[in-house]
């Protein structure tokens, strides 16, 4: 007689009624988020510690997640932010000589749950055919799942249109940054001879990003997302960045729109945003942000720079686009998406203020990007020149 099929420890259940089994690894209990897909083939403890990914399950296209272990120098912020993770095989013992930990005990402390073992082919089908959908993920594992539960929590999710999730990645108070990016063999180092005072805006920034700032000569001061045009210019900078994270936008752009039109207004610094900063930036020159089907997440897309036609290989995370039609006169597309056309990138066209969509410190080019950051250190040295 054969033995029977082990009972599911883990299901996956869409608003729609649609249910996915599997076995569950990390936290037990039950996470209701938007669910996504990210097609990159590395990088999956960067993707859960990115806080652009608040208010969602992140399903991995590649088969292989944890194989590589985890180590707490990879981590983009603090703890996961992701509410949890799709795959296709359970994760295995890490095999890396820079692993402390395994994948599923990380998840298990941090309180996150996963699901191994699903269909991700025919998920990945169903999120590009339908739309992110809105779903509920449980790890139980003696296997007893209230389904019925489980649809109505997924169905009454508000989804991610109208929330302002950057003020729960952002920052308590304002910090200094001075660490710069790993190299072999020495790790991080540290910026102890910088050129230039910016000032950071954490909407949810990644530690890369903050770490290719102060590898271009960057003195980084941290401020929170709700910091005020006052704030920013009390510290004097020589520059102004916006950065990633989560959440709808224009709900975010209530109060960070105010502050960006305000140093417009009253400055002539160079401003520089990645993601969230990029669509605040366009919300304060004019324009106007849209809910996508199913987002752009992975590590494999084609961006087109306009100016010099050169195509770079992008990482990107963001579930909303700039509507480029709504760009006002002086503001210059400079940058799309060659899956889509979507948006990618805009700059003023009279000063040093621009931003792109994609992430430039995630180098999966692997430096195809790194020039932006190169860009924003030149227009700081050319506006301390003049002021010379």
């Amino acid at each position: 007689m054969m033995d029977a099929a082990p009972k599911p420890t883990a299901c996956l259940v869409l608003a729609d009624g649609t249910i996915f089994y599997g076995k569950g690894f990390g936290a037990t209990g039950t996470r209701v988020a938007e669910l996504c897909f990210n097609t990159s083939m590395t990088g999956y403890q960067e993707i859960l510690t990115d806080p652009s990914y608040a208010g969602q399950i992140v399903t991995f296209t590649f088969p292989h997640i944890g194989n590589t272990g985890i180590n707490p120098e990879d981590d983009e912020t603090g703890d996961p932010v992701a509410d949890g993770l799709v795959v296709k095989w359970d994760p295995t013992e890490p095999s890396n000589w820079r692993a402390t930990a395994d994948l599923t005990h990380w998840l298990e402390r941090r309180g996150r749950v996963g699901i191994g073992g699903v269909d991700t082919r025919r998920l990945t089908r169903a999120i590009r055919q339908q739309g992110a959908p809105h779903v509920a993920l449980a790890h139980d594992p003696e296997g007893n799942f209230d389904l019925e539960n489980m649809v109505k929590s997924a169905r009454d999710f508000n989804g991610l249109e109208g929330l302002d999730l950057a003020k729960d990645v952002t920052c308590p108070q304002s910090y200094r940054w001075n660490e710069m990016r790993w190299a072999w063999p020495e790790g991080y180092g540290r910026q102890t001879e910088p050129k230039f005072k910016v000032v950071a805006i954490d909407y949810g920034a990644k530690r890369n990003i903050l770490r290719c700032l102060a590898s271009a000569g960057c003195d980084v001061t941290v401020l929170p997302a709700s910091a005020t045009t006052e704030d920013v210019l009390a510290l004097n900078p020589d520059g102004v960045f916006l950065s990633n994270g989560p959440g709808d936008p224009a709900a975010t752009g209530t109060y960070a729109v105010p502050m960006i039109q305000g140093v417009l207004a009253q400055t002539d610094l160079p401003i520089f945003g990645i993601c969230l900063g990029h669509q605040m930036l366009a919300l304060a020159l004019g324009a106007t942000t849209v809910k996508m089907n199913h987002g752009h997440h992975g590590a494999n897309h084609p961006v087109k720079d306009l100016d010099t036609g050169k195509v770079e290989i992008t990482s990107m995370n963001h579930g909303f686009t700039v509507d480029s039609q709504t760009l006002p006169a002086g503001v210059v597309e400079t940058h799309i998406s060659l899956f889509d056309g979507s948006n990618c990138g805009i700059r003023m066209a009279d000063r040093p203020v621009y931003s792109v969509q994609y992430h430039p410190e995630a180098s999966p080019g692997p430096m195809d990007s790194y020039y932006l950051f190169e860009r924003f250190a030149a227009a700081m040295e050319a506006r301390a020149k003049q002021s010379a």
